[in-house]
């Protein structure tokens, strides 16, 4: 039997996960890092403490003291660009490393991108995807990127970008309307269980350049709506919709120049069932899409420990 360990120390949640080679099964733990009322995220000085603070609660909660483990991957930058780096990522590397030292065995290192992107693929069972060129779409509050990835013996996935919102990321957009409406920091539940009280239908005309979006506009809008007394959950449900046709249009320019490729979403914001939907419905046979699961979707280690997997025990899924 092996072992793998994930750990995955993002700006939202601390999170570690494990691939069970024998049984072919994930166990997951993560803890989202407490923000104030009112407040839109933490400072990264705040994020690195709480981090020091869950990751031993976050490891007990799996109860995996007694195990053997064969490797460890950990995510130890936002993406695999130059000069991408946060601190908060620093607790994940500083941690493996000391286990790996301890345990005597290897640490893998990767991005927060690849492990979103491999957790979606092993979610939607489409792990096969990394031997092949593909889009995914990350989206969440510090991207909304559509990237192409190909397969690459150093790095498991060679991401390289080709479109982006040119301002507010989706995830931002979402946590700035939910606070404007009261709601706690991370916002995207509450704001889509609002949404869903909503019978209003929304038309929304994207703002592109190019292959990408502006979405500040956005922010604007629903202030507006705020300040004409619209209700709560009409205003959720137009910020979703107008996600939705931007995510829909970035996706169809995308792939005017590079058909025939099929399409991952992964991130945060992509665990919403009604933007899902929208574009599972919007595209249907005409283009392959796949969607990781809500635990999935959002921050994980999932894809870290997917990561180790991949290159202590490649043919284990």
């Amino acid at each position: 039997m092996a072992l793998y360990l994930g750990l995955d120390t993002s700006n939202y949640t601390t999170s570690i996960a494990v691939y069970d080679t024998d049984e072919k099964k994930i166990l997951q733990a993560k803890k989202l890092l407490p923000v104030k009322s009112g407040q839109k995220g933490l400072r990264q000085s705040d994020a690195v403490f709480h981090h020091v603070v869950q990751l031993p609660e976050v490891l007990q909660e799996l109860n995996i003291s007694e195990k053997k483990f064969a490797g460890i991957g950990v995510s130890v930058r936002p993406r695999n660009i130059e000069k991408s780096y946060m601190p908060c990522f620093l607790c994940g590397q500083s941690t493996a490393k000391m286990l790996g030292h301890v345990l005597n065995i290897p640490v893998y290192q990767t991005s927060h991108q690849v492990g979103h992107i491999l957790a979606g693929l092993y979610s939607a069972k489409k792990l096969a995807w990394r031997n092949q060129k593909f889009l995914a779409f990350h989206v969440s509050g510090g991207t909304t990127d559509c990237v192409l990835c190909e397969p690459d013996e150093n790095t498991i996935l060679a991401i390289k970008n080709i479109s982006s919102s040119m301002d507010l990321k989706a995830g931002q957009l979402i946590d700035r309307i939910g606070i404007m409406l009261g709601l706690n920091f991370p916002c995207g539940k509450e704001l889509e269980q609002l949404a869903m009280q909503s019978n209003k239908i929304f038309k929304y005309k994207p703002v592109m350049k190019g292959l990408s979006c502006c979405m500040s506009g956005l922010e604007n809008q629903c202030a507006g709506m705020y300040q004409d007394n619209m209700s709560a959950c009409d205003i959720a449900k137009f910020c979703f919709t107008a996600i939705s046709e931007i995510l829909k249009k970035m996706t169809s320019l995308v792939l005017e120049q590079v058909q025939n490729l099929p399409v991952l979403y992964v991130g945060g914001v992509m665990s919403n069932q009604y933007i899902q939907k929208q574009i599972a419905e919007y595209f249907d046979s005409k283009t392959e899409t796949a969607f990781a699961e809500p635990a999935f979707s959002c921050d994980n280690a999932v894809g870290t420990a997917v990561y180790a997997t991949l290159y202590g025990s490649p043919d284990s899924f």
